[in-house]
C-alpha cells in the first residue's frame, strides 16, 4: 500500500517491446507521455448471478478520471508477473481474494494505452470493499446492460475496457 509520500507518476514500471520482453524502465509519467509500451492486468470479478462489477474511477486519477472501468485493474510492477498483479489488485481495489483464471491476452496499442494486457476472470460470492482512494463507485451489473451502456455511453468508459469487454465476449461465444 503507498505511503504518504507515494506519486503515482514517479512510480517505476517495466518498459516492454511489442513481444512484451523487458527493455527498460521509467518512471510512470515518461512512460504514459511518450506512449512506452508497458504492462497490465486486469480483473472482471462476477457474483454468483452472473453480473459483472463496475466500477468508476477515482477523480483524482491520472488517466481517464471518473470513467467506468474493469472490475479492477492495474500495473504490473517491475519483476512482478500479470497473474501477481492481478491478485493484488483484487485485493488493493477491491478486498477481494477469489481464485482467478485466464481469459485473453491483448497486445499493446493505443487502444489499451500502449498496455500488453492479461485480462483475468473471477467468481466470488464476497461483497466488494471499493478503496475510496482508488474508486469513487462500484456495482454488479448484468452483462447485458453494461454492453448495452457502452453502446449508449462509450464516452463515459475507459477505451481499454470497451476493446477488453468486446474481446471477451467475443471469445465467449
Amino acid at each position: 500500500m503507498p505511503d504518504a509520500n507515494y506519486c503515482p507518476a514517479q512510480e517505476i514500471l517495466e518498459v516492454v517491446d511489442d513481444q512484451d520482453r523487458v527493455i527498460g524502465s521509467a518512471p510512470r509519467a515518461d512512460i504514459h507521455a511518450n506512449s512506452w509500451r508497458h504492462r497490465a492486468a486486469h480483473v472482471f470479478l462476477f457474483n454468483p448471478q452472473g453480473q459483472i462489477y463496475v466500477q468508476r474511477r477515482s477523480a483524482s486519477k491520472d488517466r481517464f478520471p471518473g470513467a467506468l472501468d474493469s472490475s479492477a485493474a492495474g500495473h504490473v510492477e517491475p519483476g512482478e508477473g500479470y497473474e501477481e498483479a492481478a491478485i493484488r489488485e483484487l485485493q488493493e481495489e477491491l478486498g477481494i481474494h477469489a481464485q482467478l483464471d485466464e481469459a485473453l491476452r491483448v497486445p499493446a496499442s493505443e487502444i489499451t494505452d500502449y498496455e500488453h494486457v492479461v485480462v483475468y476472470r473471477a467468481d466470488a460470492d464476497q461483497e466488494p470493499r471499493p478503496n475510496a482512494e482508488e474508486i469513487q463507485w462500484g456495482g454488479f451489473m448484468a452483462p447485458e446492460r453494461l454492453t448495452l451502456l457502452m453502446e449508449r455511453n462509450p464516452d463515459d468508459f475507459v477505451p481499454g475496457f470497451i476493446y477488453l469487454w468486446r474481446e471477451y465476449l467475443r471469445l465467449k461465444k
